[in-house]
């Protein structure tokens, strides 16, 4: 379409004029931007593990674009200069220099560089870090806390508490088909791979939220198998570990009481373990302090009665293919007794 006098095009109307790329320039920005924080940013560290990973990232970045750079502005040199030039340019030296030895140097330096940088985030943890082990399933988390003595003290599901200031230790495995496991705010991934023990070390420096993901793709519901890293003061979290020792709290009224009796004599004993009461299943996530936990169902639900209810009467529902039916059977109270019941396990 030409501009004429009758009805000339403006900047504005020109889809290839200058507002339309500056402003989709603008967006493009901005959507990179909002990636590069939050409680599941790489680019957002919250221990020594993670700052390398960035600082990485950054390097990579940074050299990517002046290679970038200056591979466009050799294009653009010889897009405009004229024909029959002489000196370095027409005697190949553009070719051997900006084409050949500008990028076997830069690439060189900058894998030379992360092949030292990854050395030192796998070296392996100093002092006494804390050791769990981390099992993934379809789909959710298992984890178990070691005592100082390397011994299971308890068993929690889809989340992660660690004292702030300590190195953390996980060993991750699965118990059916690969999993990865990756803490963006706090260290790389690792993957999880059946018959095989594989050791992550991090350490939180500022108490806060973390949210983790599995990175490799593990089914179905691959997509919600998220879980939450913790992390509290060292004073706050030794209380937290004493208190997740022991058995699950004794019902303190007669509708939560009901609740437990209902959990026990419906059968989830069969695949939950609570702890200090006839529940022994290893088939699901343990459940004897489930109501402390800041999600359910692997992180994709907020943890309160309301949620618990809804887990309870249609997982199937919200999550597809996982082991855990629909207990649709139970009439309202009943379904809101349970719930209420796991909520208080605190």
């Amino acid at each position: 379409m030409k501009a004429d006098k009758r009805h000339p095009i403006t900047k504005a109307e020109c889809p290839f004029g200058f507002r339309w790329p500056v402003a989709a320039s603008l967006v493009t920005a901005f959507l990179l931007l909002t990636g590069c924080d939050g409680i599941q940013a790489a680019l957002t560290p919250n221990s020594p593990g993670a700052e390398r990973i960035a600082e990485i990232a950054w390097i990579l970045f940074i050299g990517a674009a002046v290679i970038f750079i200056a591979v466009m502005a050799l294009t653009l040199y010889a897009m405009i200069a004229r024909p029959g030039r002489g000196g370095w340019i027409g005697s190949g030296a553009l070719i051997i220099g900006g084409g050949l030895i500008f990028p076997v140097v830069t690439l060189s330096a900058l894998l030379i560089y992360t092949l030292d940088a990854a050395g030192v985030m796998t070296a392996p943890a100093e002092g006494n870090p804390l050791r769990i082990e981390v099992i993934g399933h379809m789909w959710w988390w298992e984890v178990r806390y070691l005592d100082e003595d390397g011994n299971v003290a308890f068993v929690s599901a889809n989340e992660v508490r660690v004292p702030v200031g300590r190195p953390v230790t996980a060993a991750v495995s699965t118990a059916d088909v690969i999993h990865s496991f990756w803490v963006p705010n706090l260290a790389g991934k690792i993957d999880m791979i059946p018959g095989r023990v594989n050791d992550v070390t991090f350490q939180a420096e500022e108490p806060g939220t973390f949210r983790g993901q599995c990175a490799e793709y593990c089914g179905a519901q691959h997509a919600k198998m998220a879980f939450f890293v913790v992390a509290e003061e060292p004073e706050r979290f030794a209380r937290w570990f004493e208190h997740q020792s022991g058995p699950a709290r004794e019902p303190q009224t007669p509708f939560i009481t009901r609740g437990r009796d209902l959990f026990l004599s419906s059968g989830c004993g069969a695949c939950h373990t609570v702890r200090g009461t006839p529940a022994a299943g290893r088939i699901g996530p343990d459940l004897t302090h489930v109501g402390s936990r800041v999600s359910i169902a692997a992180g994709i639900l907020d943890n309160h009665i309301g949620t618990l209810e809804a887990w309870i009467a249609n997982s199937q529902r919200i999550k597809p293919e996982n082991r855990m039916p629909s207990f649709d059977v139970f009439e309202g109270e009943d379904l809101r007794a349970i719930a209420a019941y796991l909520e208080s396990l605190k």
